[in-house]
């Protein structure tokens, strides 16, 4: 339709990684034409790392008393949606709509974003804006109706030694928590950072936490423990609002 396409025009400027691009007019409204729901990715935060481009679902939820035609998502971050720090517009020319009801429709749309379009400062919360056409003309649009994350992939490791180990003696045990760097393409160390370390004894499920220890140089974890039962040790990082948690695969100790 005649709108969608212009804002396609618009959005044909994106440039990702902190390059401004032009955005969507500010929140504006023609009509009986509602906005009531937008969702990206289910809810979760998008994830991505250092190689493979991540494309995610987004829907938006509209009414209009002539029924709804098309909708679109799109993210942004910054202060200003007329001149943003990152913006990302979706791959369809049209969504996905699905009729509810003769006034109802939820409409889908998918997103991508690739690693090499990345730049570290992209980590963070973006921005969520939304597009509904009524199938009499009129529309609705809301440039931040919500917010979503955009995070570094994490990796967490864990090796507790020596193995087997005495009884009462010491078992260290080491680990590196890194996360991916879109400024170089690589896993890099997450450092100063708090990772909990974890004992799960054999023949149970459940893990406990022994003790904190903060990441050093490179990532790297290690700290000391007196051996006591067989069982499994591992790392588990809680996330920040830039990288998502993650649990290093436990480690089993035999302890004789």
């Amino acid at each position: 339709m005649r709108k969608r396409a212009t804002f396609a025009v618009l959005a044909a400027a994106t440039v990702l990684g902190g390059l401004a691009a032009p955005a969507a007019q500010a929140d504006d409204v023609q009509g009986e034409t509602r906005i009531t729901n937008v969702v990206v990715n289910g809810g979760k935060d998008i994830v991505v790392g250092t190689t493979k481009a991540k494309t995610v679902t987004a829907t938006v939820t509209a009414t209009d008393a002539s029924g709804i035609e098309d909708g679109d998502v799109y993210l942004w971050r910054g202060a200003d949606p007329e001149n943003p720090d990152g913006f990302i517009v979706s791959n369809e020319d049209a969504a996905n709509c699905v009729a509810s009801s003769a006034t109802t429709s939820t409409c889908s749309v998918t997103l991508t974003v690739d690693p090499a379009w990345l730049f570290n400062t992209d980590a963070g919360t973006w921005k969520v804006g939304v597009w509904a056409w009524g199938a009499d003309g009129d529309y609705a649009n809301v440039d931040a109706f919500r917010t979503t994350r955009l995070q570094r992939y994490s990796k967490l490791t864990a090796n507790a030694s020596p193995e087997p180990v005495k009884k009462g003696a010491t078992l260290t045990v080491s680990g590196n928590l890194t996360r991916a760097n879109w400024d170089t393409q690589v896993y890099a160390g997450y450092t100063n950072q708090p990772v909990k370390l974890q004992f799960r004894k054999a023949g149970t499920d459940t893990y406990s936490t022994v003790k904190t220890v903060y990441t050093g140089s490179g990532g790297a974890l290690r700290t000391t423990v007196t051996a006591s039962a067989d069982g499994y040790w591992r790392w588990n990082f809680a996330g920040t609002s830039t990288t998502p948690a993650a649990k290093a695969t436990g480690d089993y100790v035999d302890v004789q």
